[in-house]
């Protein structure tokens, strides 16, 4: 397997550093984030990327000689958001993503689904988790169309470019678990849409990411090493804990687009992201990546890092050591390629 990180808790420091901290933890790739509800801090120049080919060049250059490479483009967002300051843009994000993957040699674009509104003229994403009433069906099947319409059009351009779309299962979007995707790729027909297959986004749900990947076969196309940790107030919150707090204009708190922000995390949560490891020992990652290795066994998997209980480097150092030993362990249980003669 292909071992890095993703780029986002490096946004710190520069790109030629954070190529250097992830050499220093003996991982060999970086999944490089290009818009959607981040800004592309070590690939601001993505049009230029695009447009000319000494631009991808020379960016491709600062890669050189430092044993890591970049393991595929992050755009992750909203594409089907009914505003169109956030989904248009979102949108945008993922086709220049496509593009610019494919002037630097890459065939990968992580990014989501997406979650419309549930009705023509709504202003606010709806994500039905539960369509037990006929009415919440009917908004499913509008959300449904409205998503096959972008993402006919992207598959297209994914296909011309010879790049995959990677959507990660996430909540608060249509495809959030196997499910989706193939109602998705049924209604669209797409060849270069599949699964970016983060495993903490499985757990949470109380699905078994190794089943996913089997379930899913050859649709798991890139992979999210990120951790979690069910609570003990998961048996009285369960794992749909929605205590989040909005957080005022004068906090620290992200931009997702827009006027939209991120809240602060419930308080005894019911679940949280924490460092590889923490959540699932060496044991589980090592199936997780057996079963990754039995779909593509050169897939990219690069570690997400939010375990807000430690620091940058601190989470990366412990997440690293963990999907190594596991690799390690995949290789010596892997039956050896007899040699040609």
């Amino acid at each position: 397997m292909k071992l890095g990180v993703y780029n986002a808790i490096l946004h710190d420091r520069s790109l030629p550093e954070a190529i250097g901290v992830v050499a220093s933890l003996g991982l060999t790739g970086l999944e490089i984030n290009s818009g959607g509800f981040l800004p592309p801090v070590h690939i601001p120049n993505l049009d230029e990327i695009i447009a000319n080919p000494s631009a991808a060049a020379d960016y491709l250059a600062i890669f050189e000689g430092t044993g890591v490479e970049i393991a595929g483009l992050n755009c992750n967002g909203n594409p089907l958001h009914p505003n169109p300051a956030i989904g248009l843009k979102h949108a945008q994000d993922i086709r220049r993503s496509i593009r610019a993957a494919s002037a630097l040699g890459q065939t990968r674009v992580v990014t989501m689904s997406g979650l419309p509104g549930g009705e023509p003229g709504a202003t606010r994403p709806n994500w039905i988790v539960n369509a037990w009433n006929s009415g919440s069906l009917d908004q499913l099947d509008y959300q449904w169309n409205v998503a096959a319409k972008l993402w006919s059009e992207i598959d297209q351009l994914a296909r011309d470019h010879g790049v995959k779309v990677a959507l990660e299962l996430h909540p608060q979007n249509l495809v959030f678990n196997p499910a989706g995707i193939r109602e998705l790729v049924e209604r669209t027909g797409a060849t270069n849409i599949g699964v970016e297959l983060d495993a903490s986004h499985l757990f949470w749900q109380q699905m078994d990411p190794v089943a996913v990947v089997r379930n899913l076969g050859p649709l798991v196309l890139h992979a999210a090493a990120k951790d979690i940790r069910m609570n003990p107030a998961a048996a009285v919150y369960g794992v749909l804990d929605n205590r989040f707090r909005k957080l005022r204009a004068d906090e620290d708190r992200t931009n997702l687009g827009d006027d939209e922000w991120g809240n602060e995390w419930p308080k005894e949560s019911a679940w949280d992201f924490v460092a590889l490891g923490k959540g699932h020992d060496t044991a589980f990652w090592t199936e997780f990546l057996r079963a990754l290795h039995e779909v593509d066994p050169n897939m990219a998997v690069n570690i997400e890092h939010e375990d807000v209980s430690l620091g940058r480097i601190e989470g990366l150092e412990i997440a690293a050591t963990v999907l190594k030993n596991a690799d390690a362990v995949l290789g010596a249980t892997l039956a050896p390629v007899p040699a040609h003669r």
